[in-house]
């Protein structure tokens, strides 16, 4: 789905360079082109952010792509505005390794240690090529990470994180989303694009678009 070249990366990276430098400085940024740069859910479905603009990025730590993007999208989402919030939902699509890798996800978000180890566990899987399949190895190497091994295994094995991670999925599927990692926004609008650079470059589209936007009325409580 993503364009490999390197001449293709960096001219995609100065056009979300050029885009978001545009933003910072007031000046207008193009409006998206629908089924172009965004597709719009044929059913909107609530965020988490009341009074935000929420941008929700489906992805699993085993997902090579998602590897890749970890890092650009790290970096525009330290640059959002402060009424755009940013969340994250791990997902399987059935695949056994990933849903011990989206338990991983909730586990480490539970005890408080994603943040130590969010970036190192994609850099294990994708760069060490670390067998990271099951729960005595990731817990082995959260504890060799500095991480409370005790702890993650209690959350991993929890009702809690199980249910998360159930959910994870079904939110997906009402999404529609069936590609990662994707990015929402607003609850109504999935960006598209060719290259991760392009993703994120028609994110801040729509997040414009949106911005320009009154938000829709509520449906009036039937009596």
């Amino acid at each position: 789905m993503f364009l490999r070249t390197r001449a293709a990366r960096a001219v995609c990276l100065l056009a979300a360079s050029a885009l978001m430098a545009s933003a910072a400085c007031g000046a207008p940024v193009s409006q998206p082109v629908e089924g172009k740069d965004y597709r719009t859910l044929a059913t909107p479905q609530p965020t988490n952010s009341p009074g935000k603009i929420e941008v929700l990025e489906f992805f699993s730590y085993g997902c090579p792509h998602c590897n890749e993007f970890y890092p650009l999208v790290t970096a525009w989402v330290a640059k959002l505005p402060r009424d755009v919030a940013f969340r994250r939902e791990a997902v399987s699509f059935g695949h056994p390794l990933w849903v011990n890798l989206a338990r991983t996800f909730y586990a480490l978000q539970a005890t408080g240690d994603l943040p130590k180890l969010d970036g190192a566990l994609f850099h294990a899987l994708h760069e060490e090529q670390l067998p990271l399949t099951d729960e005595q190895s990731l817990a082995d190497w959260v504890g060799k990470q500095g991480g409370n091994a005790d702890k993650f295994t209690a959350a991993y094995t929890s009702f809690g994180v199980n249910n998360h991670s159930v959910q994870a999925d079904a939110m997906a599927e009402a999404y529609t989303v069936d590609g990662i990692p994707a990015l929402v926004i607003d609850g109504r609008y999935l960006a598209l694009g060719n290259t991760h650079e392009e993703m994120l470059a028609n994110a801040d589209k729509v997040i414009a678009m949106v911005h320009s936007k009154p938000k829709p009325a509520a449906a009036a409580t039937a009596k």
